[in-house]
């Protein structure tokens, strides 16, 4: 098994681990311009402070990476992104770019790594790198059985012991799974779902087609509230106002994948010709398997919201 140490801020770091009951987090990269490609889904990636402090304080598992504008990722994060607020994230991002005004109409590409189930250790748990090279930049690569060895016996030991390696089975997802020592990929948190429907659907309107990034969001079929969860298949990347219809029962999608348009929106508004004209139109779908709406979740929608 792979897994990765990157070097983090101690902001980043301190303000993480104090937050309680943590379901995922955003491990950040400033410049928008790096792909990673380190890990597969749900393999671990841990935390290591800035030298001096050449320690392994927490991790991980991963599950996505993607570069997006630093508003749509503090929209999705919150914060969950290391920061108390969307200006503080954009203060300390200005700093790394060196860049004097962190105005919000810079909305700059940031890298964004997708953590699930995070943990932090306590100080005395710190595990030393020892043999950490300072020319490291962004951090680096080892093999469980090989190199990292012995740094992943210990990291597994204290795991153990705050029960971070027990099963988080995501039901209804069928995607990537990793081995041993680990179980299964551990459950997305809603950060991650929006980032990766968004991703899914090429950031496009799942009904419209439009690319305008700002206005499109990622929708629960079923939602958390009523059994819904943050599995891909269960979203779609619909506009702003379609999703509040969708929500509301005023649209829906077939299991055969086209959108229908109840009556009730001429009715109660005496209008709604721009939506009657998605009726009967076939919405746009991931390409991969995994990704594509359940036909559970759509049954489910059309028998429990939809307003015939």
């Amino acid at each position: 098994m792979r897994f990765f140490v990157g070097i983090t801020d101690r902001d980043w770091f301190d303000q993480l681990s104090r937050m309680p009951d943590l379901d995922e987090v955003n491990f950040w990269q400033p410049s928008g311009s790096v792909q990673f490609r380190a890990l597969q889904p749900g393999e671990p990636f841990l935390f290591k402070l800035h030298s001096p402090d050449d320690f392994i304080v927490g991790g991980g598992f991963f599950s996505h990476f993607t570069i997006l504008p630093a508003s749509i990722v503090w929209k999705a994060f919150g914060e969950k992104n290391g920061a108390r607020t969307e200006e503080e994230m954009r203060a300390r991002l200005a700093r790394y770019r060196r860049i004097s005004d962190p105005n919000i109409a810079n909305d700059f590409d940031i890298g964004c790594i997708l953590l699930e189930s995070p943990f932090f250790f306590e100080r005395p748990d710190w595990i030393p790198l020892t043999d950490w090279k300072r020319e490291i930049v962004r951090g680096r690569g080892y093999d469980s059985d090989g190199d990292g060895a012995a740094t992943w016996e210990r990291v597994e030991l204290l795991m153990k012991s705050r029960h971070v390696l027990k099963a988080t089975d995501q039901s209804g997802y069928s995607g990537p799974r990793y081995g041993e020592p680990t179980t299964i990929l551990p459950r997305l948190g809603q950060g991650s779902f929006r980032l990766i429907v968004t991703d899914s659907y090429n950031r496009r309107c799942a009904f419209t087609n439009s690319p305008v990034l700002h206005v499109l969001e990622a929708a629960h079929i079923r939602p958390y509230g009523f059994g819904g969860t943050h599995v891909p298949n269960n979203g779609l990347l619909i506009r702003q106002d379609l999703h509040t219809l969708f929500d509301r029962g005023y649209m829906t999608v077939t299991p055969d994948h086209h959108v229908e348009v109840s009556s009730r929106i001429k009715q109660e508004f005496n209008n709604g010709r721009e939506y009657y004209a998605l009726h009967g139109t076939e919405i746009r779908v991931p390409q991969l398997t995994d990704r594509q709406p359940s036909v559970e979740s759509l049954q489910w929608h059309n028998e429990n919201v939809f307003k015939p």
